[in-house]
């Protein structure tokens, strides 16, 4: 009888038992393939692949397990009574009875996720950790043009743009930002929150087409799930500061697509728990009423906010005694005391976001802005291309990657390569370890040495190398050392070298009475010349350490070997793309 045979009706055993198929899972769980992707999305079930594929490899399997807490699932109820309700309707409009319609879709069921959310996500640590797509895609749905054909609302895309700007205003007002980079894709941005690295990718500020590669139908599920998960985080991050949550902005402002300034607003106004009363005088002019009025209704709704000076509400730091880190510290007197105006061609959004991060205060081109353009105390005028307006000499005029890279490299990097009409010097990437790539830029170098002189550090000069340092002969003429400190440095260099070679000269012989008493024979050895016998018994080093390396290797399994050989062709083709890059370099040098 064969090893696998088992008779009809007894139980099953192995993979076959732990594992079954999609098409199974349909039939168990009686939905169609839609809802149970629907399902499984929010539920966080996702396929498995199991070593033994009892039906096949064309098949996708899930684990038994799962789909049994499917079966148990409230909302695959509720999914059941919004079909079945959605029947009535449909049956009301094939009777052409649209006053039942209309009734009947005005009370259809709906559900919410919030239990899921609490059972995937036990702590607050565990829901920072899954932030990364979910910010992406919210970003993403936030800058999508509303459509019928993709079933996109027009209050779903205001609600992504909502959940976003309250994220990027927590950030700001905490200055937990600490990298950005921008790119082809868009803008990455990187945030420490309570020890966890959140990245995320936000688009361009362009107008974006839909695809028809894409299954708009399965991301609208994801972020559905991503929308809830959002609103929690951010009820919990308002909560820490006390500040109420969802926050009463101005709708003055919100009119004007100025909506982080007045989340910023709000989030200062309430963490400061100003309840000052606004004055409003009768006999001043229509246009004093008018602001009066304005910031009279902005009181009211931010829980009486005083009138106060625009530039000094961009602040966002409160004066609140927190527990802060270095390099919070540092982040937030990046830009201290720095006045930034942004002209119209710059991603006003983004620099809306980096700018008070870092502890400077920003204002833009149109209405609504803290600041016009002519104030005097603006330092830094950010524009891309040249203006043909009035320039003032009390400001500078510098480009936006400007800013991005003092944040990436957390100091105020000098401003001549960023000029209006210059060509800028490279975006490096922050994401990017230089010394584990195994090639430098040149601007990465010239950025650690203003790193290196902002902390009073030391570091040798560019023509100086490992080799110059180790010469004594060579420091004593760059000028770090005294004569009496180069004879002695080279005193000890001569003695060191004596010992490493007579270390070397033991081991050599050493190594000659290890090889020639080892080889014991009964038979004679042959007889040859001295020196073809001592240099036929004395072994290749080189050889040798050949062989040891190589010993690790061959104890290891086929798979394991298979996997260090794909390593080390890895690291053959970075190599080879480090000296083709160096070899440019040289041409491009070459050419100038």
């Amino acid at each position: 009888m064969p090893k696998h045979y088992r008779p009809a009706g007894k139980k099953k055993e192995g993979n076959a038992a732990r594992y079954m198929t999609r098409s199974q899972a349909l039939k168990s769980l009686q939905v169609n393939l839609n809802l149970f992707r629907r399902l499984c999305i929010v539920k966080g079930i996702f396929p498995r692949e199991p070593k033994k594929k009892v039906k096949g490899n064309h098949h996708t399997y899930y684990h038994v397990k799962d789909i049994s807490f499917l079966q148990h699932e409230p909302l695959l109820e509720k999914f059941r009574e919004i079909k079945t309700y959605q029947k009535k309707v449909q049956k009301a409009k094939a009777k052409k009875n649209e006053e039942l319609a209309r009734l009947l879709l005005t009370r259809q069921p709906t559900y919410k996720l919030d239990r899921l959310i609490r059972e995937r996500y036990p702590t607050f640590i565990d829901a920072l950790r899954d932030l990364d797509d979910c910010l992406t895609m919210v970003h993403l749905f936030a800058v999508l043009p509303a459509s019928d054909r993709e079933n996109l609302e027009v209050k779903r895309v205001h609600n992504c743009r909502r959940l976003s700007h309250e994220w990027q205003a927590y950030i700001s007002r905490t200055h937990a930002l600490r990298k950005v980079f921008v790119s082809v894709k868009g803008i990455y941005y990187q945030a420490e929150l309570e020890g966890q690295k959140i990245t995320w990718l936000t688009p361009h500020a362009i107008q974006q087409v839909f695809t028809n590669d894409v299954d708009f139908g399965v991301l609208l599920t994801f972020l559905e799930f991503y929308e809830t998960l959002l609103a929690f985080t951010n009820f919990k991050l308002y909560h820490s500061l006390n500040v109420k949550y969802p926050p009463i902005l101005d709708s003055r402002l919100e009119a004007l697509a100025a909506d982080l300034y007045a989340l910023s607003r709000y989030i200062d106004a309430s963490s400061r728990g100003m309840t000052v009363e606004p004055k409003v005088d009768a006999s001043s002019s229509s246009q004093s009423n008018d602001r009066a009025e304005s910031e009279l209704r902005l009181a009211q709704l931010q829980h009486q906010l005083p009138s106060s000076e625009p530039g000094a509400l961009m602040h966002l730091v409160a004066d609140k005694e927190v527990e802060e880190d270095e390099e919070t510290r540092a982040c937030k007197s990046l830009f201290k005391d720095l006045k930034f105006f942004l002209s119209r061609e710059v991603p006003r959004e983004s620099l809306l976001f980096v700018l008070p991060a870092f502890g400077g205060t920003v204002s833009w081109e149109g209405e609504g802005a803290p600041f016009k353009e002519d104030d005097e105390s603006i330092t830094h005028h950010i524009i891309d291309k040249p203006s043909a307006g009035h320039m003032y000499l009390s400001r500078e005029y510098v480009q936006p990657q400007w800013i991005y890279d003092c944040v990436n490299a957390r100091i105020i990097l000098p401003t001549e390569k960023y000029l209006v009409g210059r060509i800028p010097p490279p975006h490096l990437s922050p994401f990017v370890d230089n010394e584990a790539e195994g090639y430098v830029p040149d601007y990465a170098e010239t950025i650690k040495r203003l790193q290196a002189a902002a902390r009073n550090d030391v570091l040798p000069l560019p023509g100086v190398g490992k080799e110059d340092l180790e010469d004594p002969q060579n420091l004593l003429y760059a000028g770090f050392m005294s004569r009496t400190e180069e004879i002695e440095a080279a005193e000890n260099k001569k003695t060191m070298a004596e010992r490493e070679k007579q270390y070397h000269e033991e081991l050599k012989k050493e190594l000659k009475k290890e090889v020639t008493g080892s080889v014991v024979d009964d038979v004679a050895a042959p007889v040859v010349e001295e020196g073809e016998g001592e240099e036929s018994s004395v072994p290749d080093a080189a050889q040798i350490a050949q062989d040891t390396a190589d010993m690790p290797t061959l104890m290891m399994s086929r798979k394991k070997r298979k996997l260090y050989d794909a390593m080390k062709i890895g690291q053959k083709k970075k190599s080879e793309s480090v000296e083709r890059i160096k070899q440019r370099k040289k041409n491009l040098k070459a050419d100038q």
